[in-house]
């Protein structure tokens, strides 16, 4: 009640310098119950717990012995996924060009290294918690090698019972040797340098043997793995490393991580674009033709619209905008309807271009206000047309690759690709289709219910055969899309119906004194819903949200129906056809299973860390 202070209380902002020191500040102890109080408190705290425990965890080991005799069935021959690793990866991608495979992953690595350290990701990590986590991995460990069939080679029931009772060691030394308060925390960088010494170690160490395929004949020899294998991993483990020091030395250098966060954002929207279109697909421009052609057209639509938006941005125009956005977008249909008749010739990216720059005119009035806002609503319109126009580009060149059946991409890289664009697609179109169907104009309500209601009554595979083989009888002459991109916007059409209708439900959350307060603040319909509505209902979407991007992930399969070379699919068809692999199926379903679960997990856990940050679903 007394205390002075000689100065105001400077609170460190996000941004600041002060704010990138997270060494200073211990966070708050984790209650971590030790695991015989667990053990007795939810797993026999009385007879009915006892007796549900003793049947369900009977039930537990038999079915854990089920799956134990599957994996290592002698009917398995696991050489069929080691030595196959390379066609699961990536299909039929060239072996003279494998390192664009390895440039991109290690362009992804990096921009995973920046990403961490432009949101700060550096939590103190309860060694407790560490400990206990150890603890149940060593405990199933020991549990599987115990219970593996007698056919397992003895080495792996072995090396289970070894490493389980060594993590049961150090959990334990964790859990109950961690009595000085400065060792109750560890931090997240080192405990990324344990594991990536480990990972490293472990393929330079360990002998998992080499699996080649030289001739048509499967090939195995002792040792560890390739040199191929193990170099560009290692490279790749250094790069996310070197990039996450990299950006945190950025952020105290610029004084703040915002803009580095702003840099990133853009990247994970393009920058897999480009390495997928551009360094894997690796086009062979014809520079005489860029030059003449366009990069003239780029420049025109660029800084001809760029300056139109400029002009159209004032405040005191907005009527004259939507006249001009009108005009423009009745001129993009006329393009595209005399695309469909063929009464003239146009490029199609001029017909997109036109149509991109009617919606921005249109658009002008919402982003009108100082010189400053005007600038930047410009600077984006001329980033969309350089970064269009040079996929495009790329896109519609002809590929230097030498590859055996169409397309480039297959096996995991074909997966996930598929699934990162169709959930970064479909989620700002999911946005603009649930405000519509909230909205209070009839229009935009009806129609957006037809087309939820519509794409939703209808089954995936069925989409994606409309598209896959249909959707060039419906386009104008001279313009087909590849089966890649058909595939792409089946995907896309349906996944955003879905989407839409888990962001309404978080539209509905937000109570009505949230729209009459921004009223009061006398904010406009555009920034109330982008300042005030979507945050809060975003924040009540997650769980729906990482729901539906696990199953647009899993769905990815339906891919192999369609004429996609999948995980699922190489692992079904090609390798069990293999000579050297007659009918061995079960091993590579066994593997791509694990690779699903694997994924699935992790986005249900940093859909957990998220709710648990955010606060979403505690009680208050």
């Amino acid at each position: 009640m007394g205390a002075t202070m000689d100065g105001p209380i400077h609170v460190p902002q996000d941004g600041d310098a002060e704010a990138l020191d997270y060494t200073k500040a211990a966070p708050p102890e984790e209650p971590v119950t030790p695991p015989g109080r667990w053990v007795k408190e939810n797993l026999f705290s009385s007879t009915s717990n006892t007796i549900q425990t003793v049947i369900f965890g009977g039930l537990l080991l038999v079915l854990l012995r089920f799956v134990l005799n599957l994996v290592f069935s002698e009917e398995n021959n696991w050489a069929a996924v080691a030595t196959n690793v390379r066609l699961l990866m990536s299909y039929n991608y060239p072996a003279e060009q494998y390192v664009r495979i390895w440039f991109t992953v290690g362009a992804l690595a990096a921009a995973a290294g920046l990403s961490m350290a432009a949101w700060q990701l550096h939590p103190r990590i309860s060694v407790r918690r560490i400990g206990v986590n150890l603890l149940g991995t060593g405990g199933v460990l020991i549990v599987m090698g115990i219970l593996t069939p007698g056919a397992t080679p003895s080495s792996i029931r072995i090396g289970m019972l070894v490493i389980g009772a060594a993590l049961l060691v150090i959990g334990a030394g964790l859990l109950f040797g961690t009595e000085d308060p400065h060792l109750k925390h560890v931090s997240f960088t080192a405990v990324l340098l344990t594991i990536s010494g480990l990972i490293i170690a472990f393929l330079w160490l360990f002998p998992l043997g080499k699996y080649l395929f030289i001739d048509g004949e499967a090939i195995q020899e002792d040792g560890t793995v390739s040199a191929t294998t193990k170099g560009p991993w290692t490279v790749t483990i250094l790069i996310l490393l070197a990039s996450l020091f990299v950006g945190r030395a950025i952020g105290k250098a610029i004084g703040g991580t915002r803009p580095l966060r702003l840099a990133m954002g853009v990247w994970w929207v393009i920058g897999p674009a480009f390495l997928i279109f551009l360094v894997l697909r690796d086009p062979e421009f014809d520079w005489d033709y860029v030059l003449k052609v366009d990069l003239p057209l780029a420049l025109a639509f660029g800084l001809g619209g760029g300056a139109l938006l400029y002009a159209l941005t004032k405040p005191t125009f907005a009527d004259q905008a939507r006249a001009v956005g009108a005009v423009l977008m009745g001129f993009a249909i006329f393009n595209w309807v005399a695309a469909f008749f063929g009464w003239y010739a146009m490029l199609q990216k001029v017909r997109f271009s036109f149509l991109a720059l009617a919606l921005f005119a249109l658009a002008a009035p919402t982003f009108a206000g100082e010189k400053s806002a005007r600038l930047r609503f410009a600077g984006m319109w001329l980033g969309l047309v350089a970064v269009g126009h040079w996929l495009i580009t790329g896109i519609n060149t002809p590929s230097t690759l030498d590859i055996t059946a169409p397309p480039f991409l297959g096996g995991f890289v074909l997966t996930v690709s598929i699934a990162y664009y169709v959930m970064l697609a479909s989620f700002p179109l999911g946005i603009l289709l649930a405000l519509a169907r909230t909205s209070r104009m009839p229009i935009f309500r009806v129609l957006s219910t037809i087309y939820i209601e519509f794409v939703r009554g209808i089954p995936l595979i069925t989409v994606l055969f409309f598209f896959s083989i249909m959707l060039n009888l419906f386009l104008p002459n001279g313009m087909a899309v590849s089966e890649l991109a058909a595939v792409f916007t089946g995907y896309t059409v349906f996944s955003a119906a879905y989407m839409a209708e888990n962001i309404r439900g978080g539209l509905q959350s937000v109570r009505k004194g949230q729209y009459e307060a921004s009223d009061a603040l006398g904010l406009t319909g555009v920034q109330r819903t982008g300042l005030i509505v979507l945050p809060q209902a975003l924040r009540v979407s997650i769980p729906n949200l990482v729901g539906q991007a696990i199953a647009t992930f899993k769905e990815t399969s339906l891919i192999a129906i369609v004429g996609g070379f999948d995980l699922l699919r190489i692992a079904d068809k090609t390798i069990p056809a293999q000579t050297a692999f007659i009918g061995q199926k079960r091993v590579g379903l066994l593997f791509i299973c694990v690779v699903y679960w694997a994924f699935s997990y992790s986005m249900s856990r940093a859909s957990r860390n998220l709710e648990v940050k955010l606060g979403v679903g505690q009680a208050r």
